[in-house]
């Protein structure tokens, strides 16, 4: 499996592949998953074999880069494709400027994914969008 990772600005994608994962599979309201924020975000798009198969956002608040969004068709999964976007996300990250922080929500059935990336959790379980969540971070 051949994938390619960039900073794009296609939304359109970026909003399909959402919908798919989130609205569709996961049963996401849409007013919740499209919250008016992805205007002020960076965008990152994974291809495999030049098929759009995941995508994340990076919304910047001061020294902190807030990754979400983070998603991976079915077909691709299990592949290293979600790591290899959390990767290209904190790259992304490094490049801004003052930024010291990647932050996240997980879902807490992907704890373990994100502890293997460096991401420690902090904070209660909470619900985001009906799905138990735990906020994570790690230095950039």
């Amino acid at each position: 499996m051949t994938w390619v990772i960039a900073q794009t600005d296609d939304l359109t994608t970026c909003h399909a592949l959402r919908r798919t994962v989130f609205i569709e599979e996961q049963g996401v309201s849409e007013a919740e998953e499209v919250d008016g924020r992805d205007g002020d975000a960076l965008h990152v798009l994974a291809s495999v074999d030049d098929v759009p198969m995941g995508c994340a956002r990076i919304l910047l608040d001061g020294q902190v880069a807030k990754i979400g969004r983070v998603c991976v068709l079915n077909a691709a999964r299990g592949a290293g494709l979600g790591a290899a976007i959390i990767e290209a996300c904190l790259d992304l990250a490094r490049q801004q400027n003052g930024v010291t922080k990647a932050k996240l929500g997980a879902q807490t059935h992907a704890l373990a994914f994100y502890e293997r990336l460096g991401f420690v959790p902090y904070g209660p379980v909470y619900d985001d969008a009906g799905i138990p969540h735990r906020d994570m971070e790690r230095p950039v």
